[in-house]
Formats: C-alpha cells, structure tokens, sequence
C-alpha cells in the first residue's frame, strides 16, 4: 500500500515537472518583448486616460508613441506642447507645436431667450432625449441641458448654469479632451484655438432654419443676415444654410463682426471693455479741436 502511494506521488511529480517544462519552452517560444521605452513615455505622460488623444488611455498612446515613425500628428490635449516635447526628445523624433484649444458651446439659448414650449419627462440625459424628440423648445437645434456634456468630463471644466441651464466652460480647468463634444447629440460643443490672452469671437448659434424662423425659436438666434462677413475684411465668415461661422484660423478678432451682428448672437469673451460710442466721439472731437488749434 505504501509502495503504491509513493510510486503515484512520483508520477505526479514527473508529470508536474513535464507540464512546467512545456509551458516554459511555450512561454519562451510566443514571449513578447516589450519595448522598455513605452514605460518611459507613459511617465512623462499626464496619467488622465480621457482619450483625448484618440486612444483608449495613456499606455496604449505611449505604445503607438514608441511604434510610430512620423507623431508630427499625434497629440496628447491634456500635456500640451511641454509633455509632447519632452517625449519627442525621447524618442528621437519630431512633434510640431499645435495652438492651444478650449471647448466652446455654441448656444446661448438660455430660459430667456428661449421659451420652454414642454417639458420632457424622461431619463435626465440629453442623448436619451434627443432619441425621443426635438426638445422642449421651438429650437430643435439647441442645447437640451440636461448635463450629458457634464457627466463625461474627467476634469470637472465644465457645469450647467443653474439660471441660463445652458453649460459653461471653467477655462482654467479644460484641457480640451474632446469629451465634452462627443457626448454631446445636438454638437453644440465644439474645440477652438483658445486665442491670445485667451480672447475668442464665435457664432454662438447652430440654427440651419431660415432667418425668421430661428428668430421665432430663438431670440439670440444667428437669421443669416451676412451683416458679418460684409463687415470683415479678413475673409474669416462663410454663411451657409442661413448660418454664419468665423473661422478661428483667419479671425483677427477686431469684432467688427460682434458690432454689426443684429441678434447678438455672435461672442466675444475676455476682450476688455469697450469705450462708451459718446466717450468715442468726445475723444474725436477733442482731437479735431486741436488740430484746429494748432493750424
């Protein structure tokens, strides 16, 4: 009996050791060889896995780092121009510096500028409501406000103004992953270069309906007037179904354009404020005196 316990114990383990042997030499045969460097790359990158950069999170955007030849095209929005930089120094490769970006929304159809027509009573998500119906005002276009844009955002950039119920952007925090503008079902939500000393002009409107009409829906509506492009002289303003649009990569931002717009649907932010039109003709006028004075 104890002959027989000891012979099976010694089969199993020739048989244990056999086992481990295989699965070494399989091992050894279909290991993969990491490259070390993608280690090294992911360090330097912000660790924020928002997708921002079109994979699915830092490691395996560090990876298509390391296996890529030409990332003069590949970017990571949270690291900027500082984080690519170092890692192109790393790698031994070429980035090129890309304008800073920051997410706008361009709709300013707030409670008063839009009258609620209904009120959906449904799941709080702007994608479930759009899959149902138009929205609870004349304006089909326009943002639902119901935060899907809010829920997605890893850095907490962005919130629902509780008076407007129109989302706002915390420039401070926005590192323009892009998140933001794919939750989004209306794409209301759209990524700009963020401008010198943070200043931007944009149609804040995405109305395609006839002037009157989007008038009706809304009473900041862009109607398509082309009152803007006439007045710009960079050529920055295309209309297009009844929609204005300023290219941010021809703006010079004089706001010759915010001056003329009719319906103020056109923004400005972070531009200092302007001089009152009678302060203006007071400086004009002075300067004519003198002129007179001095002749």
């Amino acid at each position: 009996m104890d002959s027989t316990i000891l012979t099976t114990v010694i089969m199993l383990g020739v048989l244990a050791a056999m086992l481990a042997a295989v699965l070494y030499i399989v091992a050894q045969k279909f290991k993969v060889v990491e490259d070390e460097r993608i280690d090294g790359t992911e360090s330097m990158l912000p660790g924020a896995n928002c997708g921002g950069c079109g994979y699915t999170g830092c490691r395996s955007f560090a990876e298509a780092l390391v296996k890529t030849d030409d990332i003069s095209v590949m970017f990571c929005p949270v690291g900027g121009n500082a984080a690519m930089t170092k890692i192109a120094e790393y790698l031994g490769k070429k980035v090129e510096a890309k304008d800073s970006e920051i997410a706008v929304v361009r709709c300013a159809g707030s409670c008063a500028n839009r009258q609620r027509i209904n009120e959906f009573d449904g799941a709080a998500s702007c994608a479930v409501m759009a899959a149902t119906y138009s929205g609870d005002t004349d304006c089909s276009y326009g943002c639902l406000g119901r935060g899907d844009c809010v829920s997605v955002c890893n850095f907490g950039a962005i919130y629902i103004n509780g008076e407007t119920m129109l989302p706002e952007i915390d420039e401070d925090k926005c590192t323009a992953c892009g998140n933001c503008v794919k939750a989004c079902p209306k794409l209301i939500i759209e990524l700009r270069k963020k401008g010198p000393k943070s200043r931007r002009i944009y149609v804040s409107c995405i109305n395609k309906d006839k002037g009157a009409v989007a008038r009706k829906a809304c009473t900041v509506a862009c109607i398509g007037c082309a009152a803007c492009r006439k007045a710009c002289t960079f050529e920055s303003i295309v209309i297009e179904n009844f929609l204005a649009y300023i290219d941010p990569n021809k703006c010079r931002l004089c706001r010759k354009c915010v001056e003329v717009c009719p319906t103020e649907s056109i923004i400005e932010l972070n531009f200092p404020p302007r001089k009152p039109k009678m302060e203006i003709q007071e400086q004009k006028t002075d300067g004519a005196g003198s002129e007179t004075a001095a002749s």
